[in-house]
């Protein structure tokens, strides 16, 4: 016989049991368009709501433009526009951090400026690989090796 420690949890579920989502037993294409909906969802609220995510998407758009222009091999070019994908992705979790950080309590806590801080860092890091990986692979193109 369960005890039941918590208004969340059903009487007969076992305690430390979370319930399993109706999300999660799907499978196949079943989980796979109800998945890409979710992702297209947090890109239109990153949009709209995070100002850093679009200031770092126009960068994206013209880094892009700029890769395709210039004289570097095909993977060289992959790796100028991946980084800045890789820029994108940073700033999203360094938002969710945000907004979790947030949802919890807006009151201020050092270990909640702690997660805002190490969010923002990762993004500065990923920012100045970027910024790295386009000075070496320009470099030799127009000041010579």
């Amino acid at each position: 016989m369960n005890i039941d420690h918590s208004a969340d949890r059903p009487v007969d579920q076992p305690v430390g049991v979370q319930p399993i989502s109706e999300f999660k037993s799907k499978s196949g294409l079943g989980r796979l368009f109800p998945a890409l909906r979710y992702s297209m969802a947090g890109l239109r609220a990153a949009w709209h709501g995070e100002h850093a995510f679009r200031q770092e998407v126009c960068v994206f758009v013209a880094a892009a433009l700029i890769a395709f222009m210039l004289p570097v091999t095909p993977w060289e070019r992959l790796l100028m526009i991946g980084v800045f994908v890789l820029v994108l992705i940073v700033e999203l979790i360094n938002s969710a951090i945000e907004a979790v950080v947030d949802r919890v309590s807006l009151e201020r806590n050092a270990l909640s400026k702690n997660a805002k801080d190490f969010g923002s860092a990762a993004v500065l890091l990923t920012l100045l690989l970027a910024a790295a990986t386009w000075l070496v692979i320009l470099w030799p193109h127009f000041f010579g090796r």
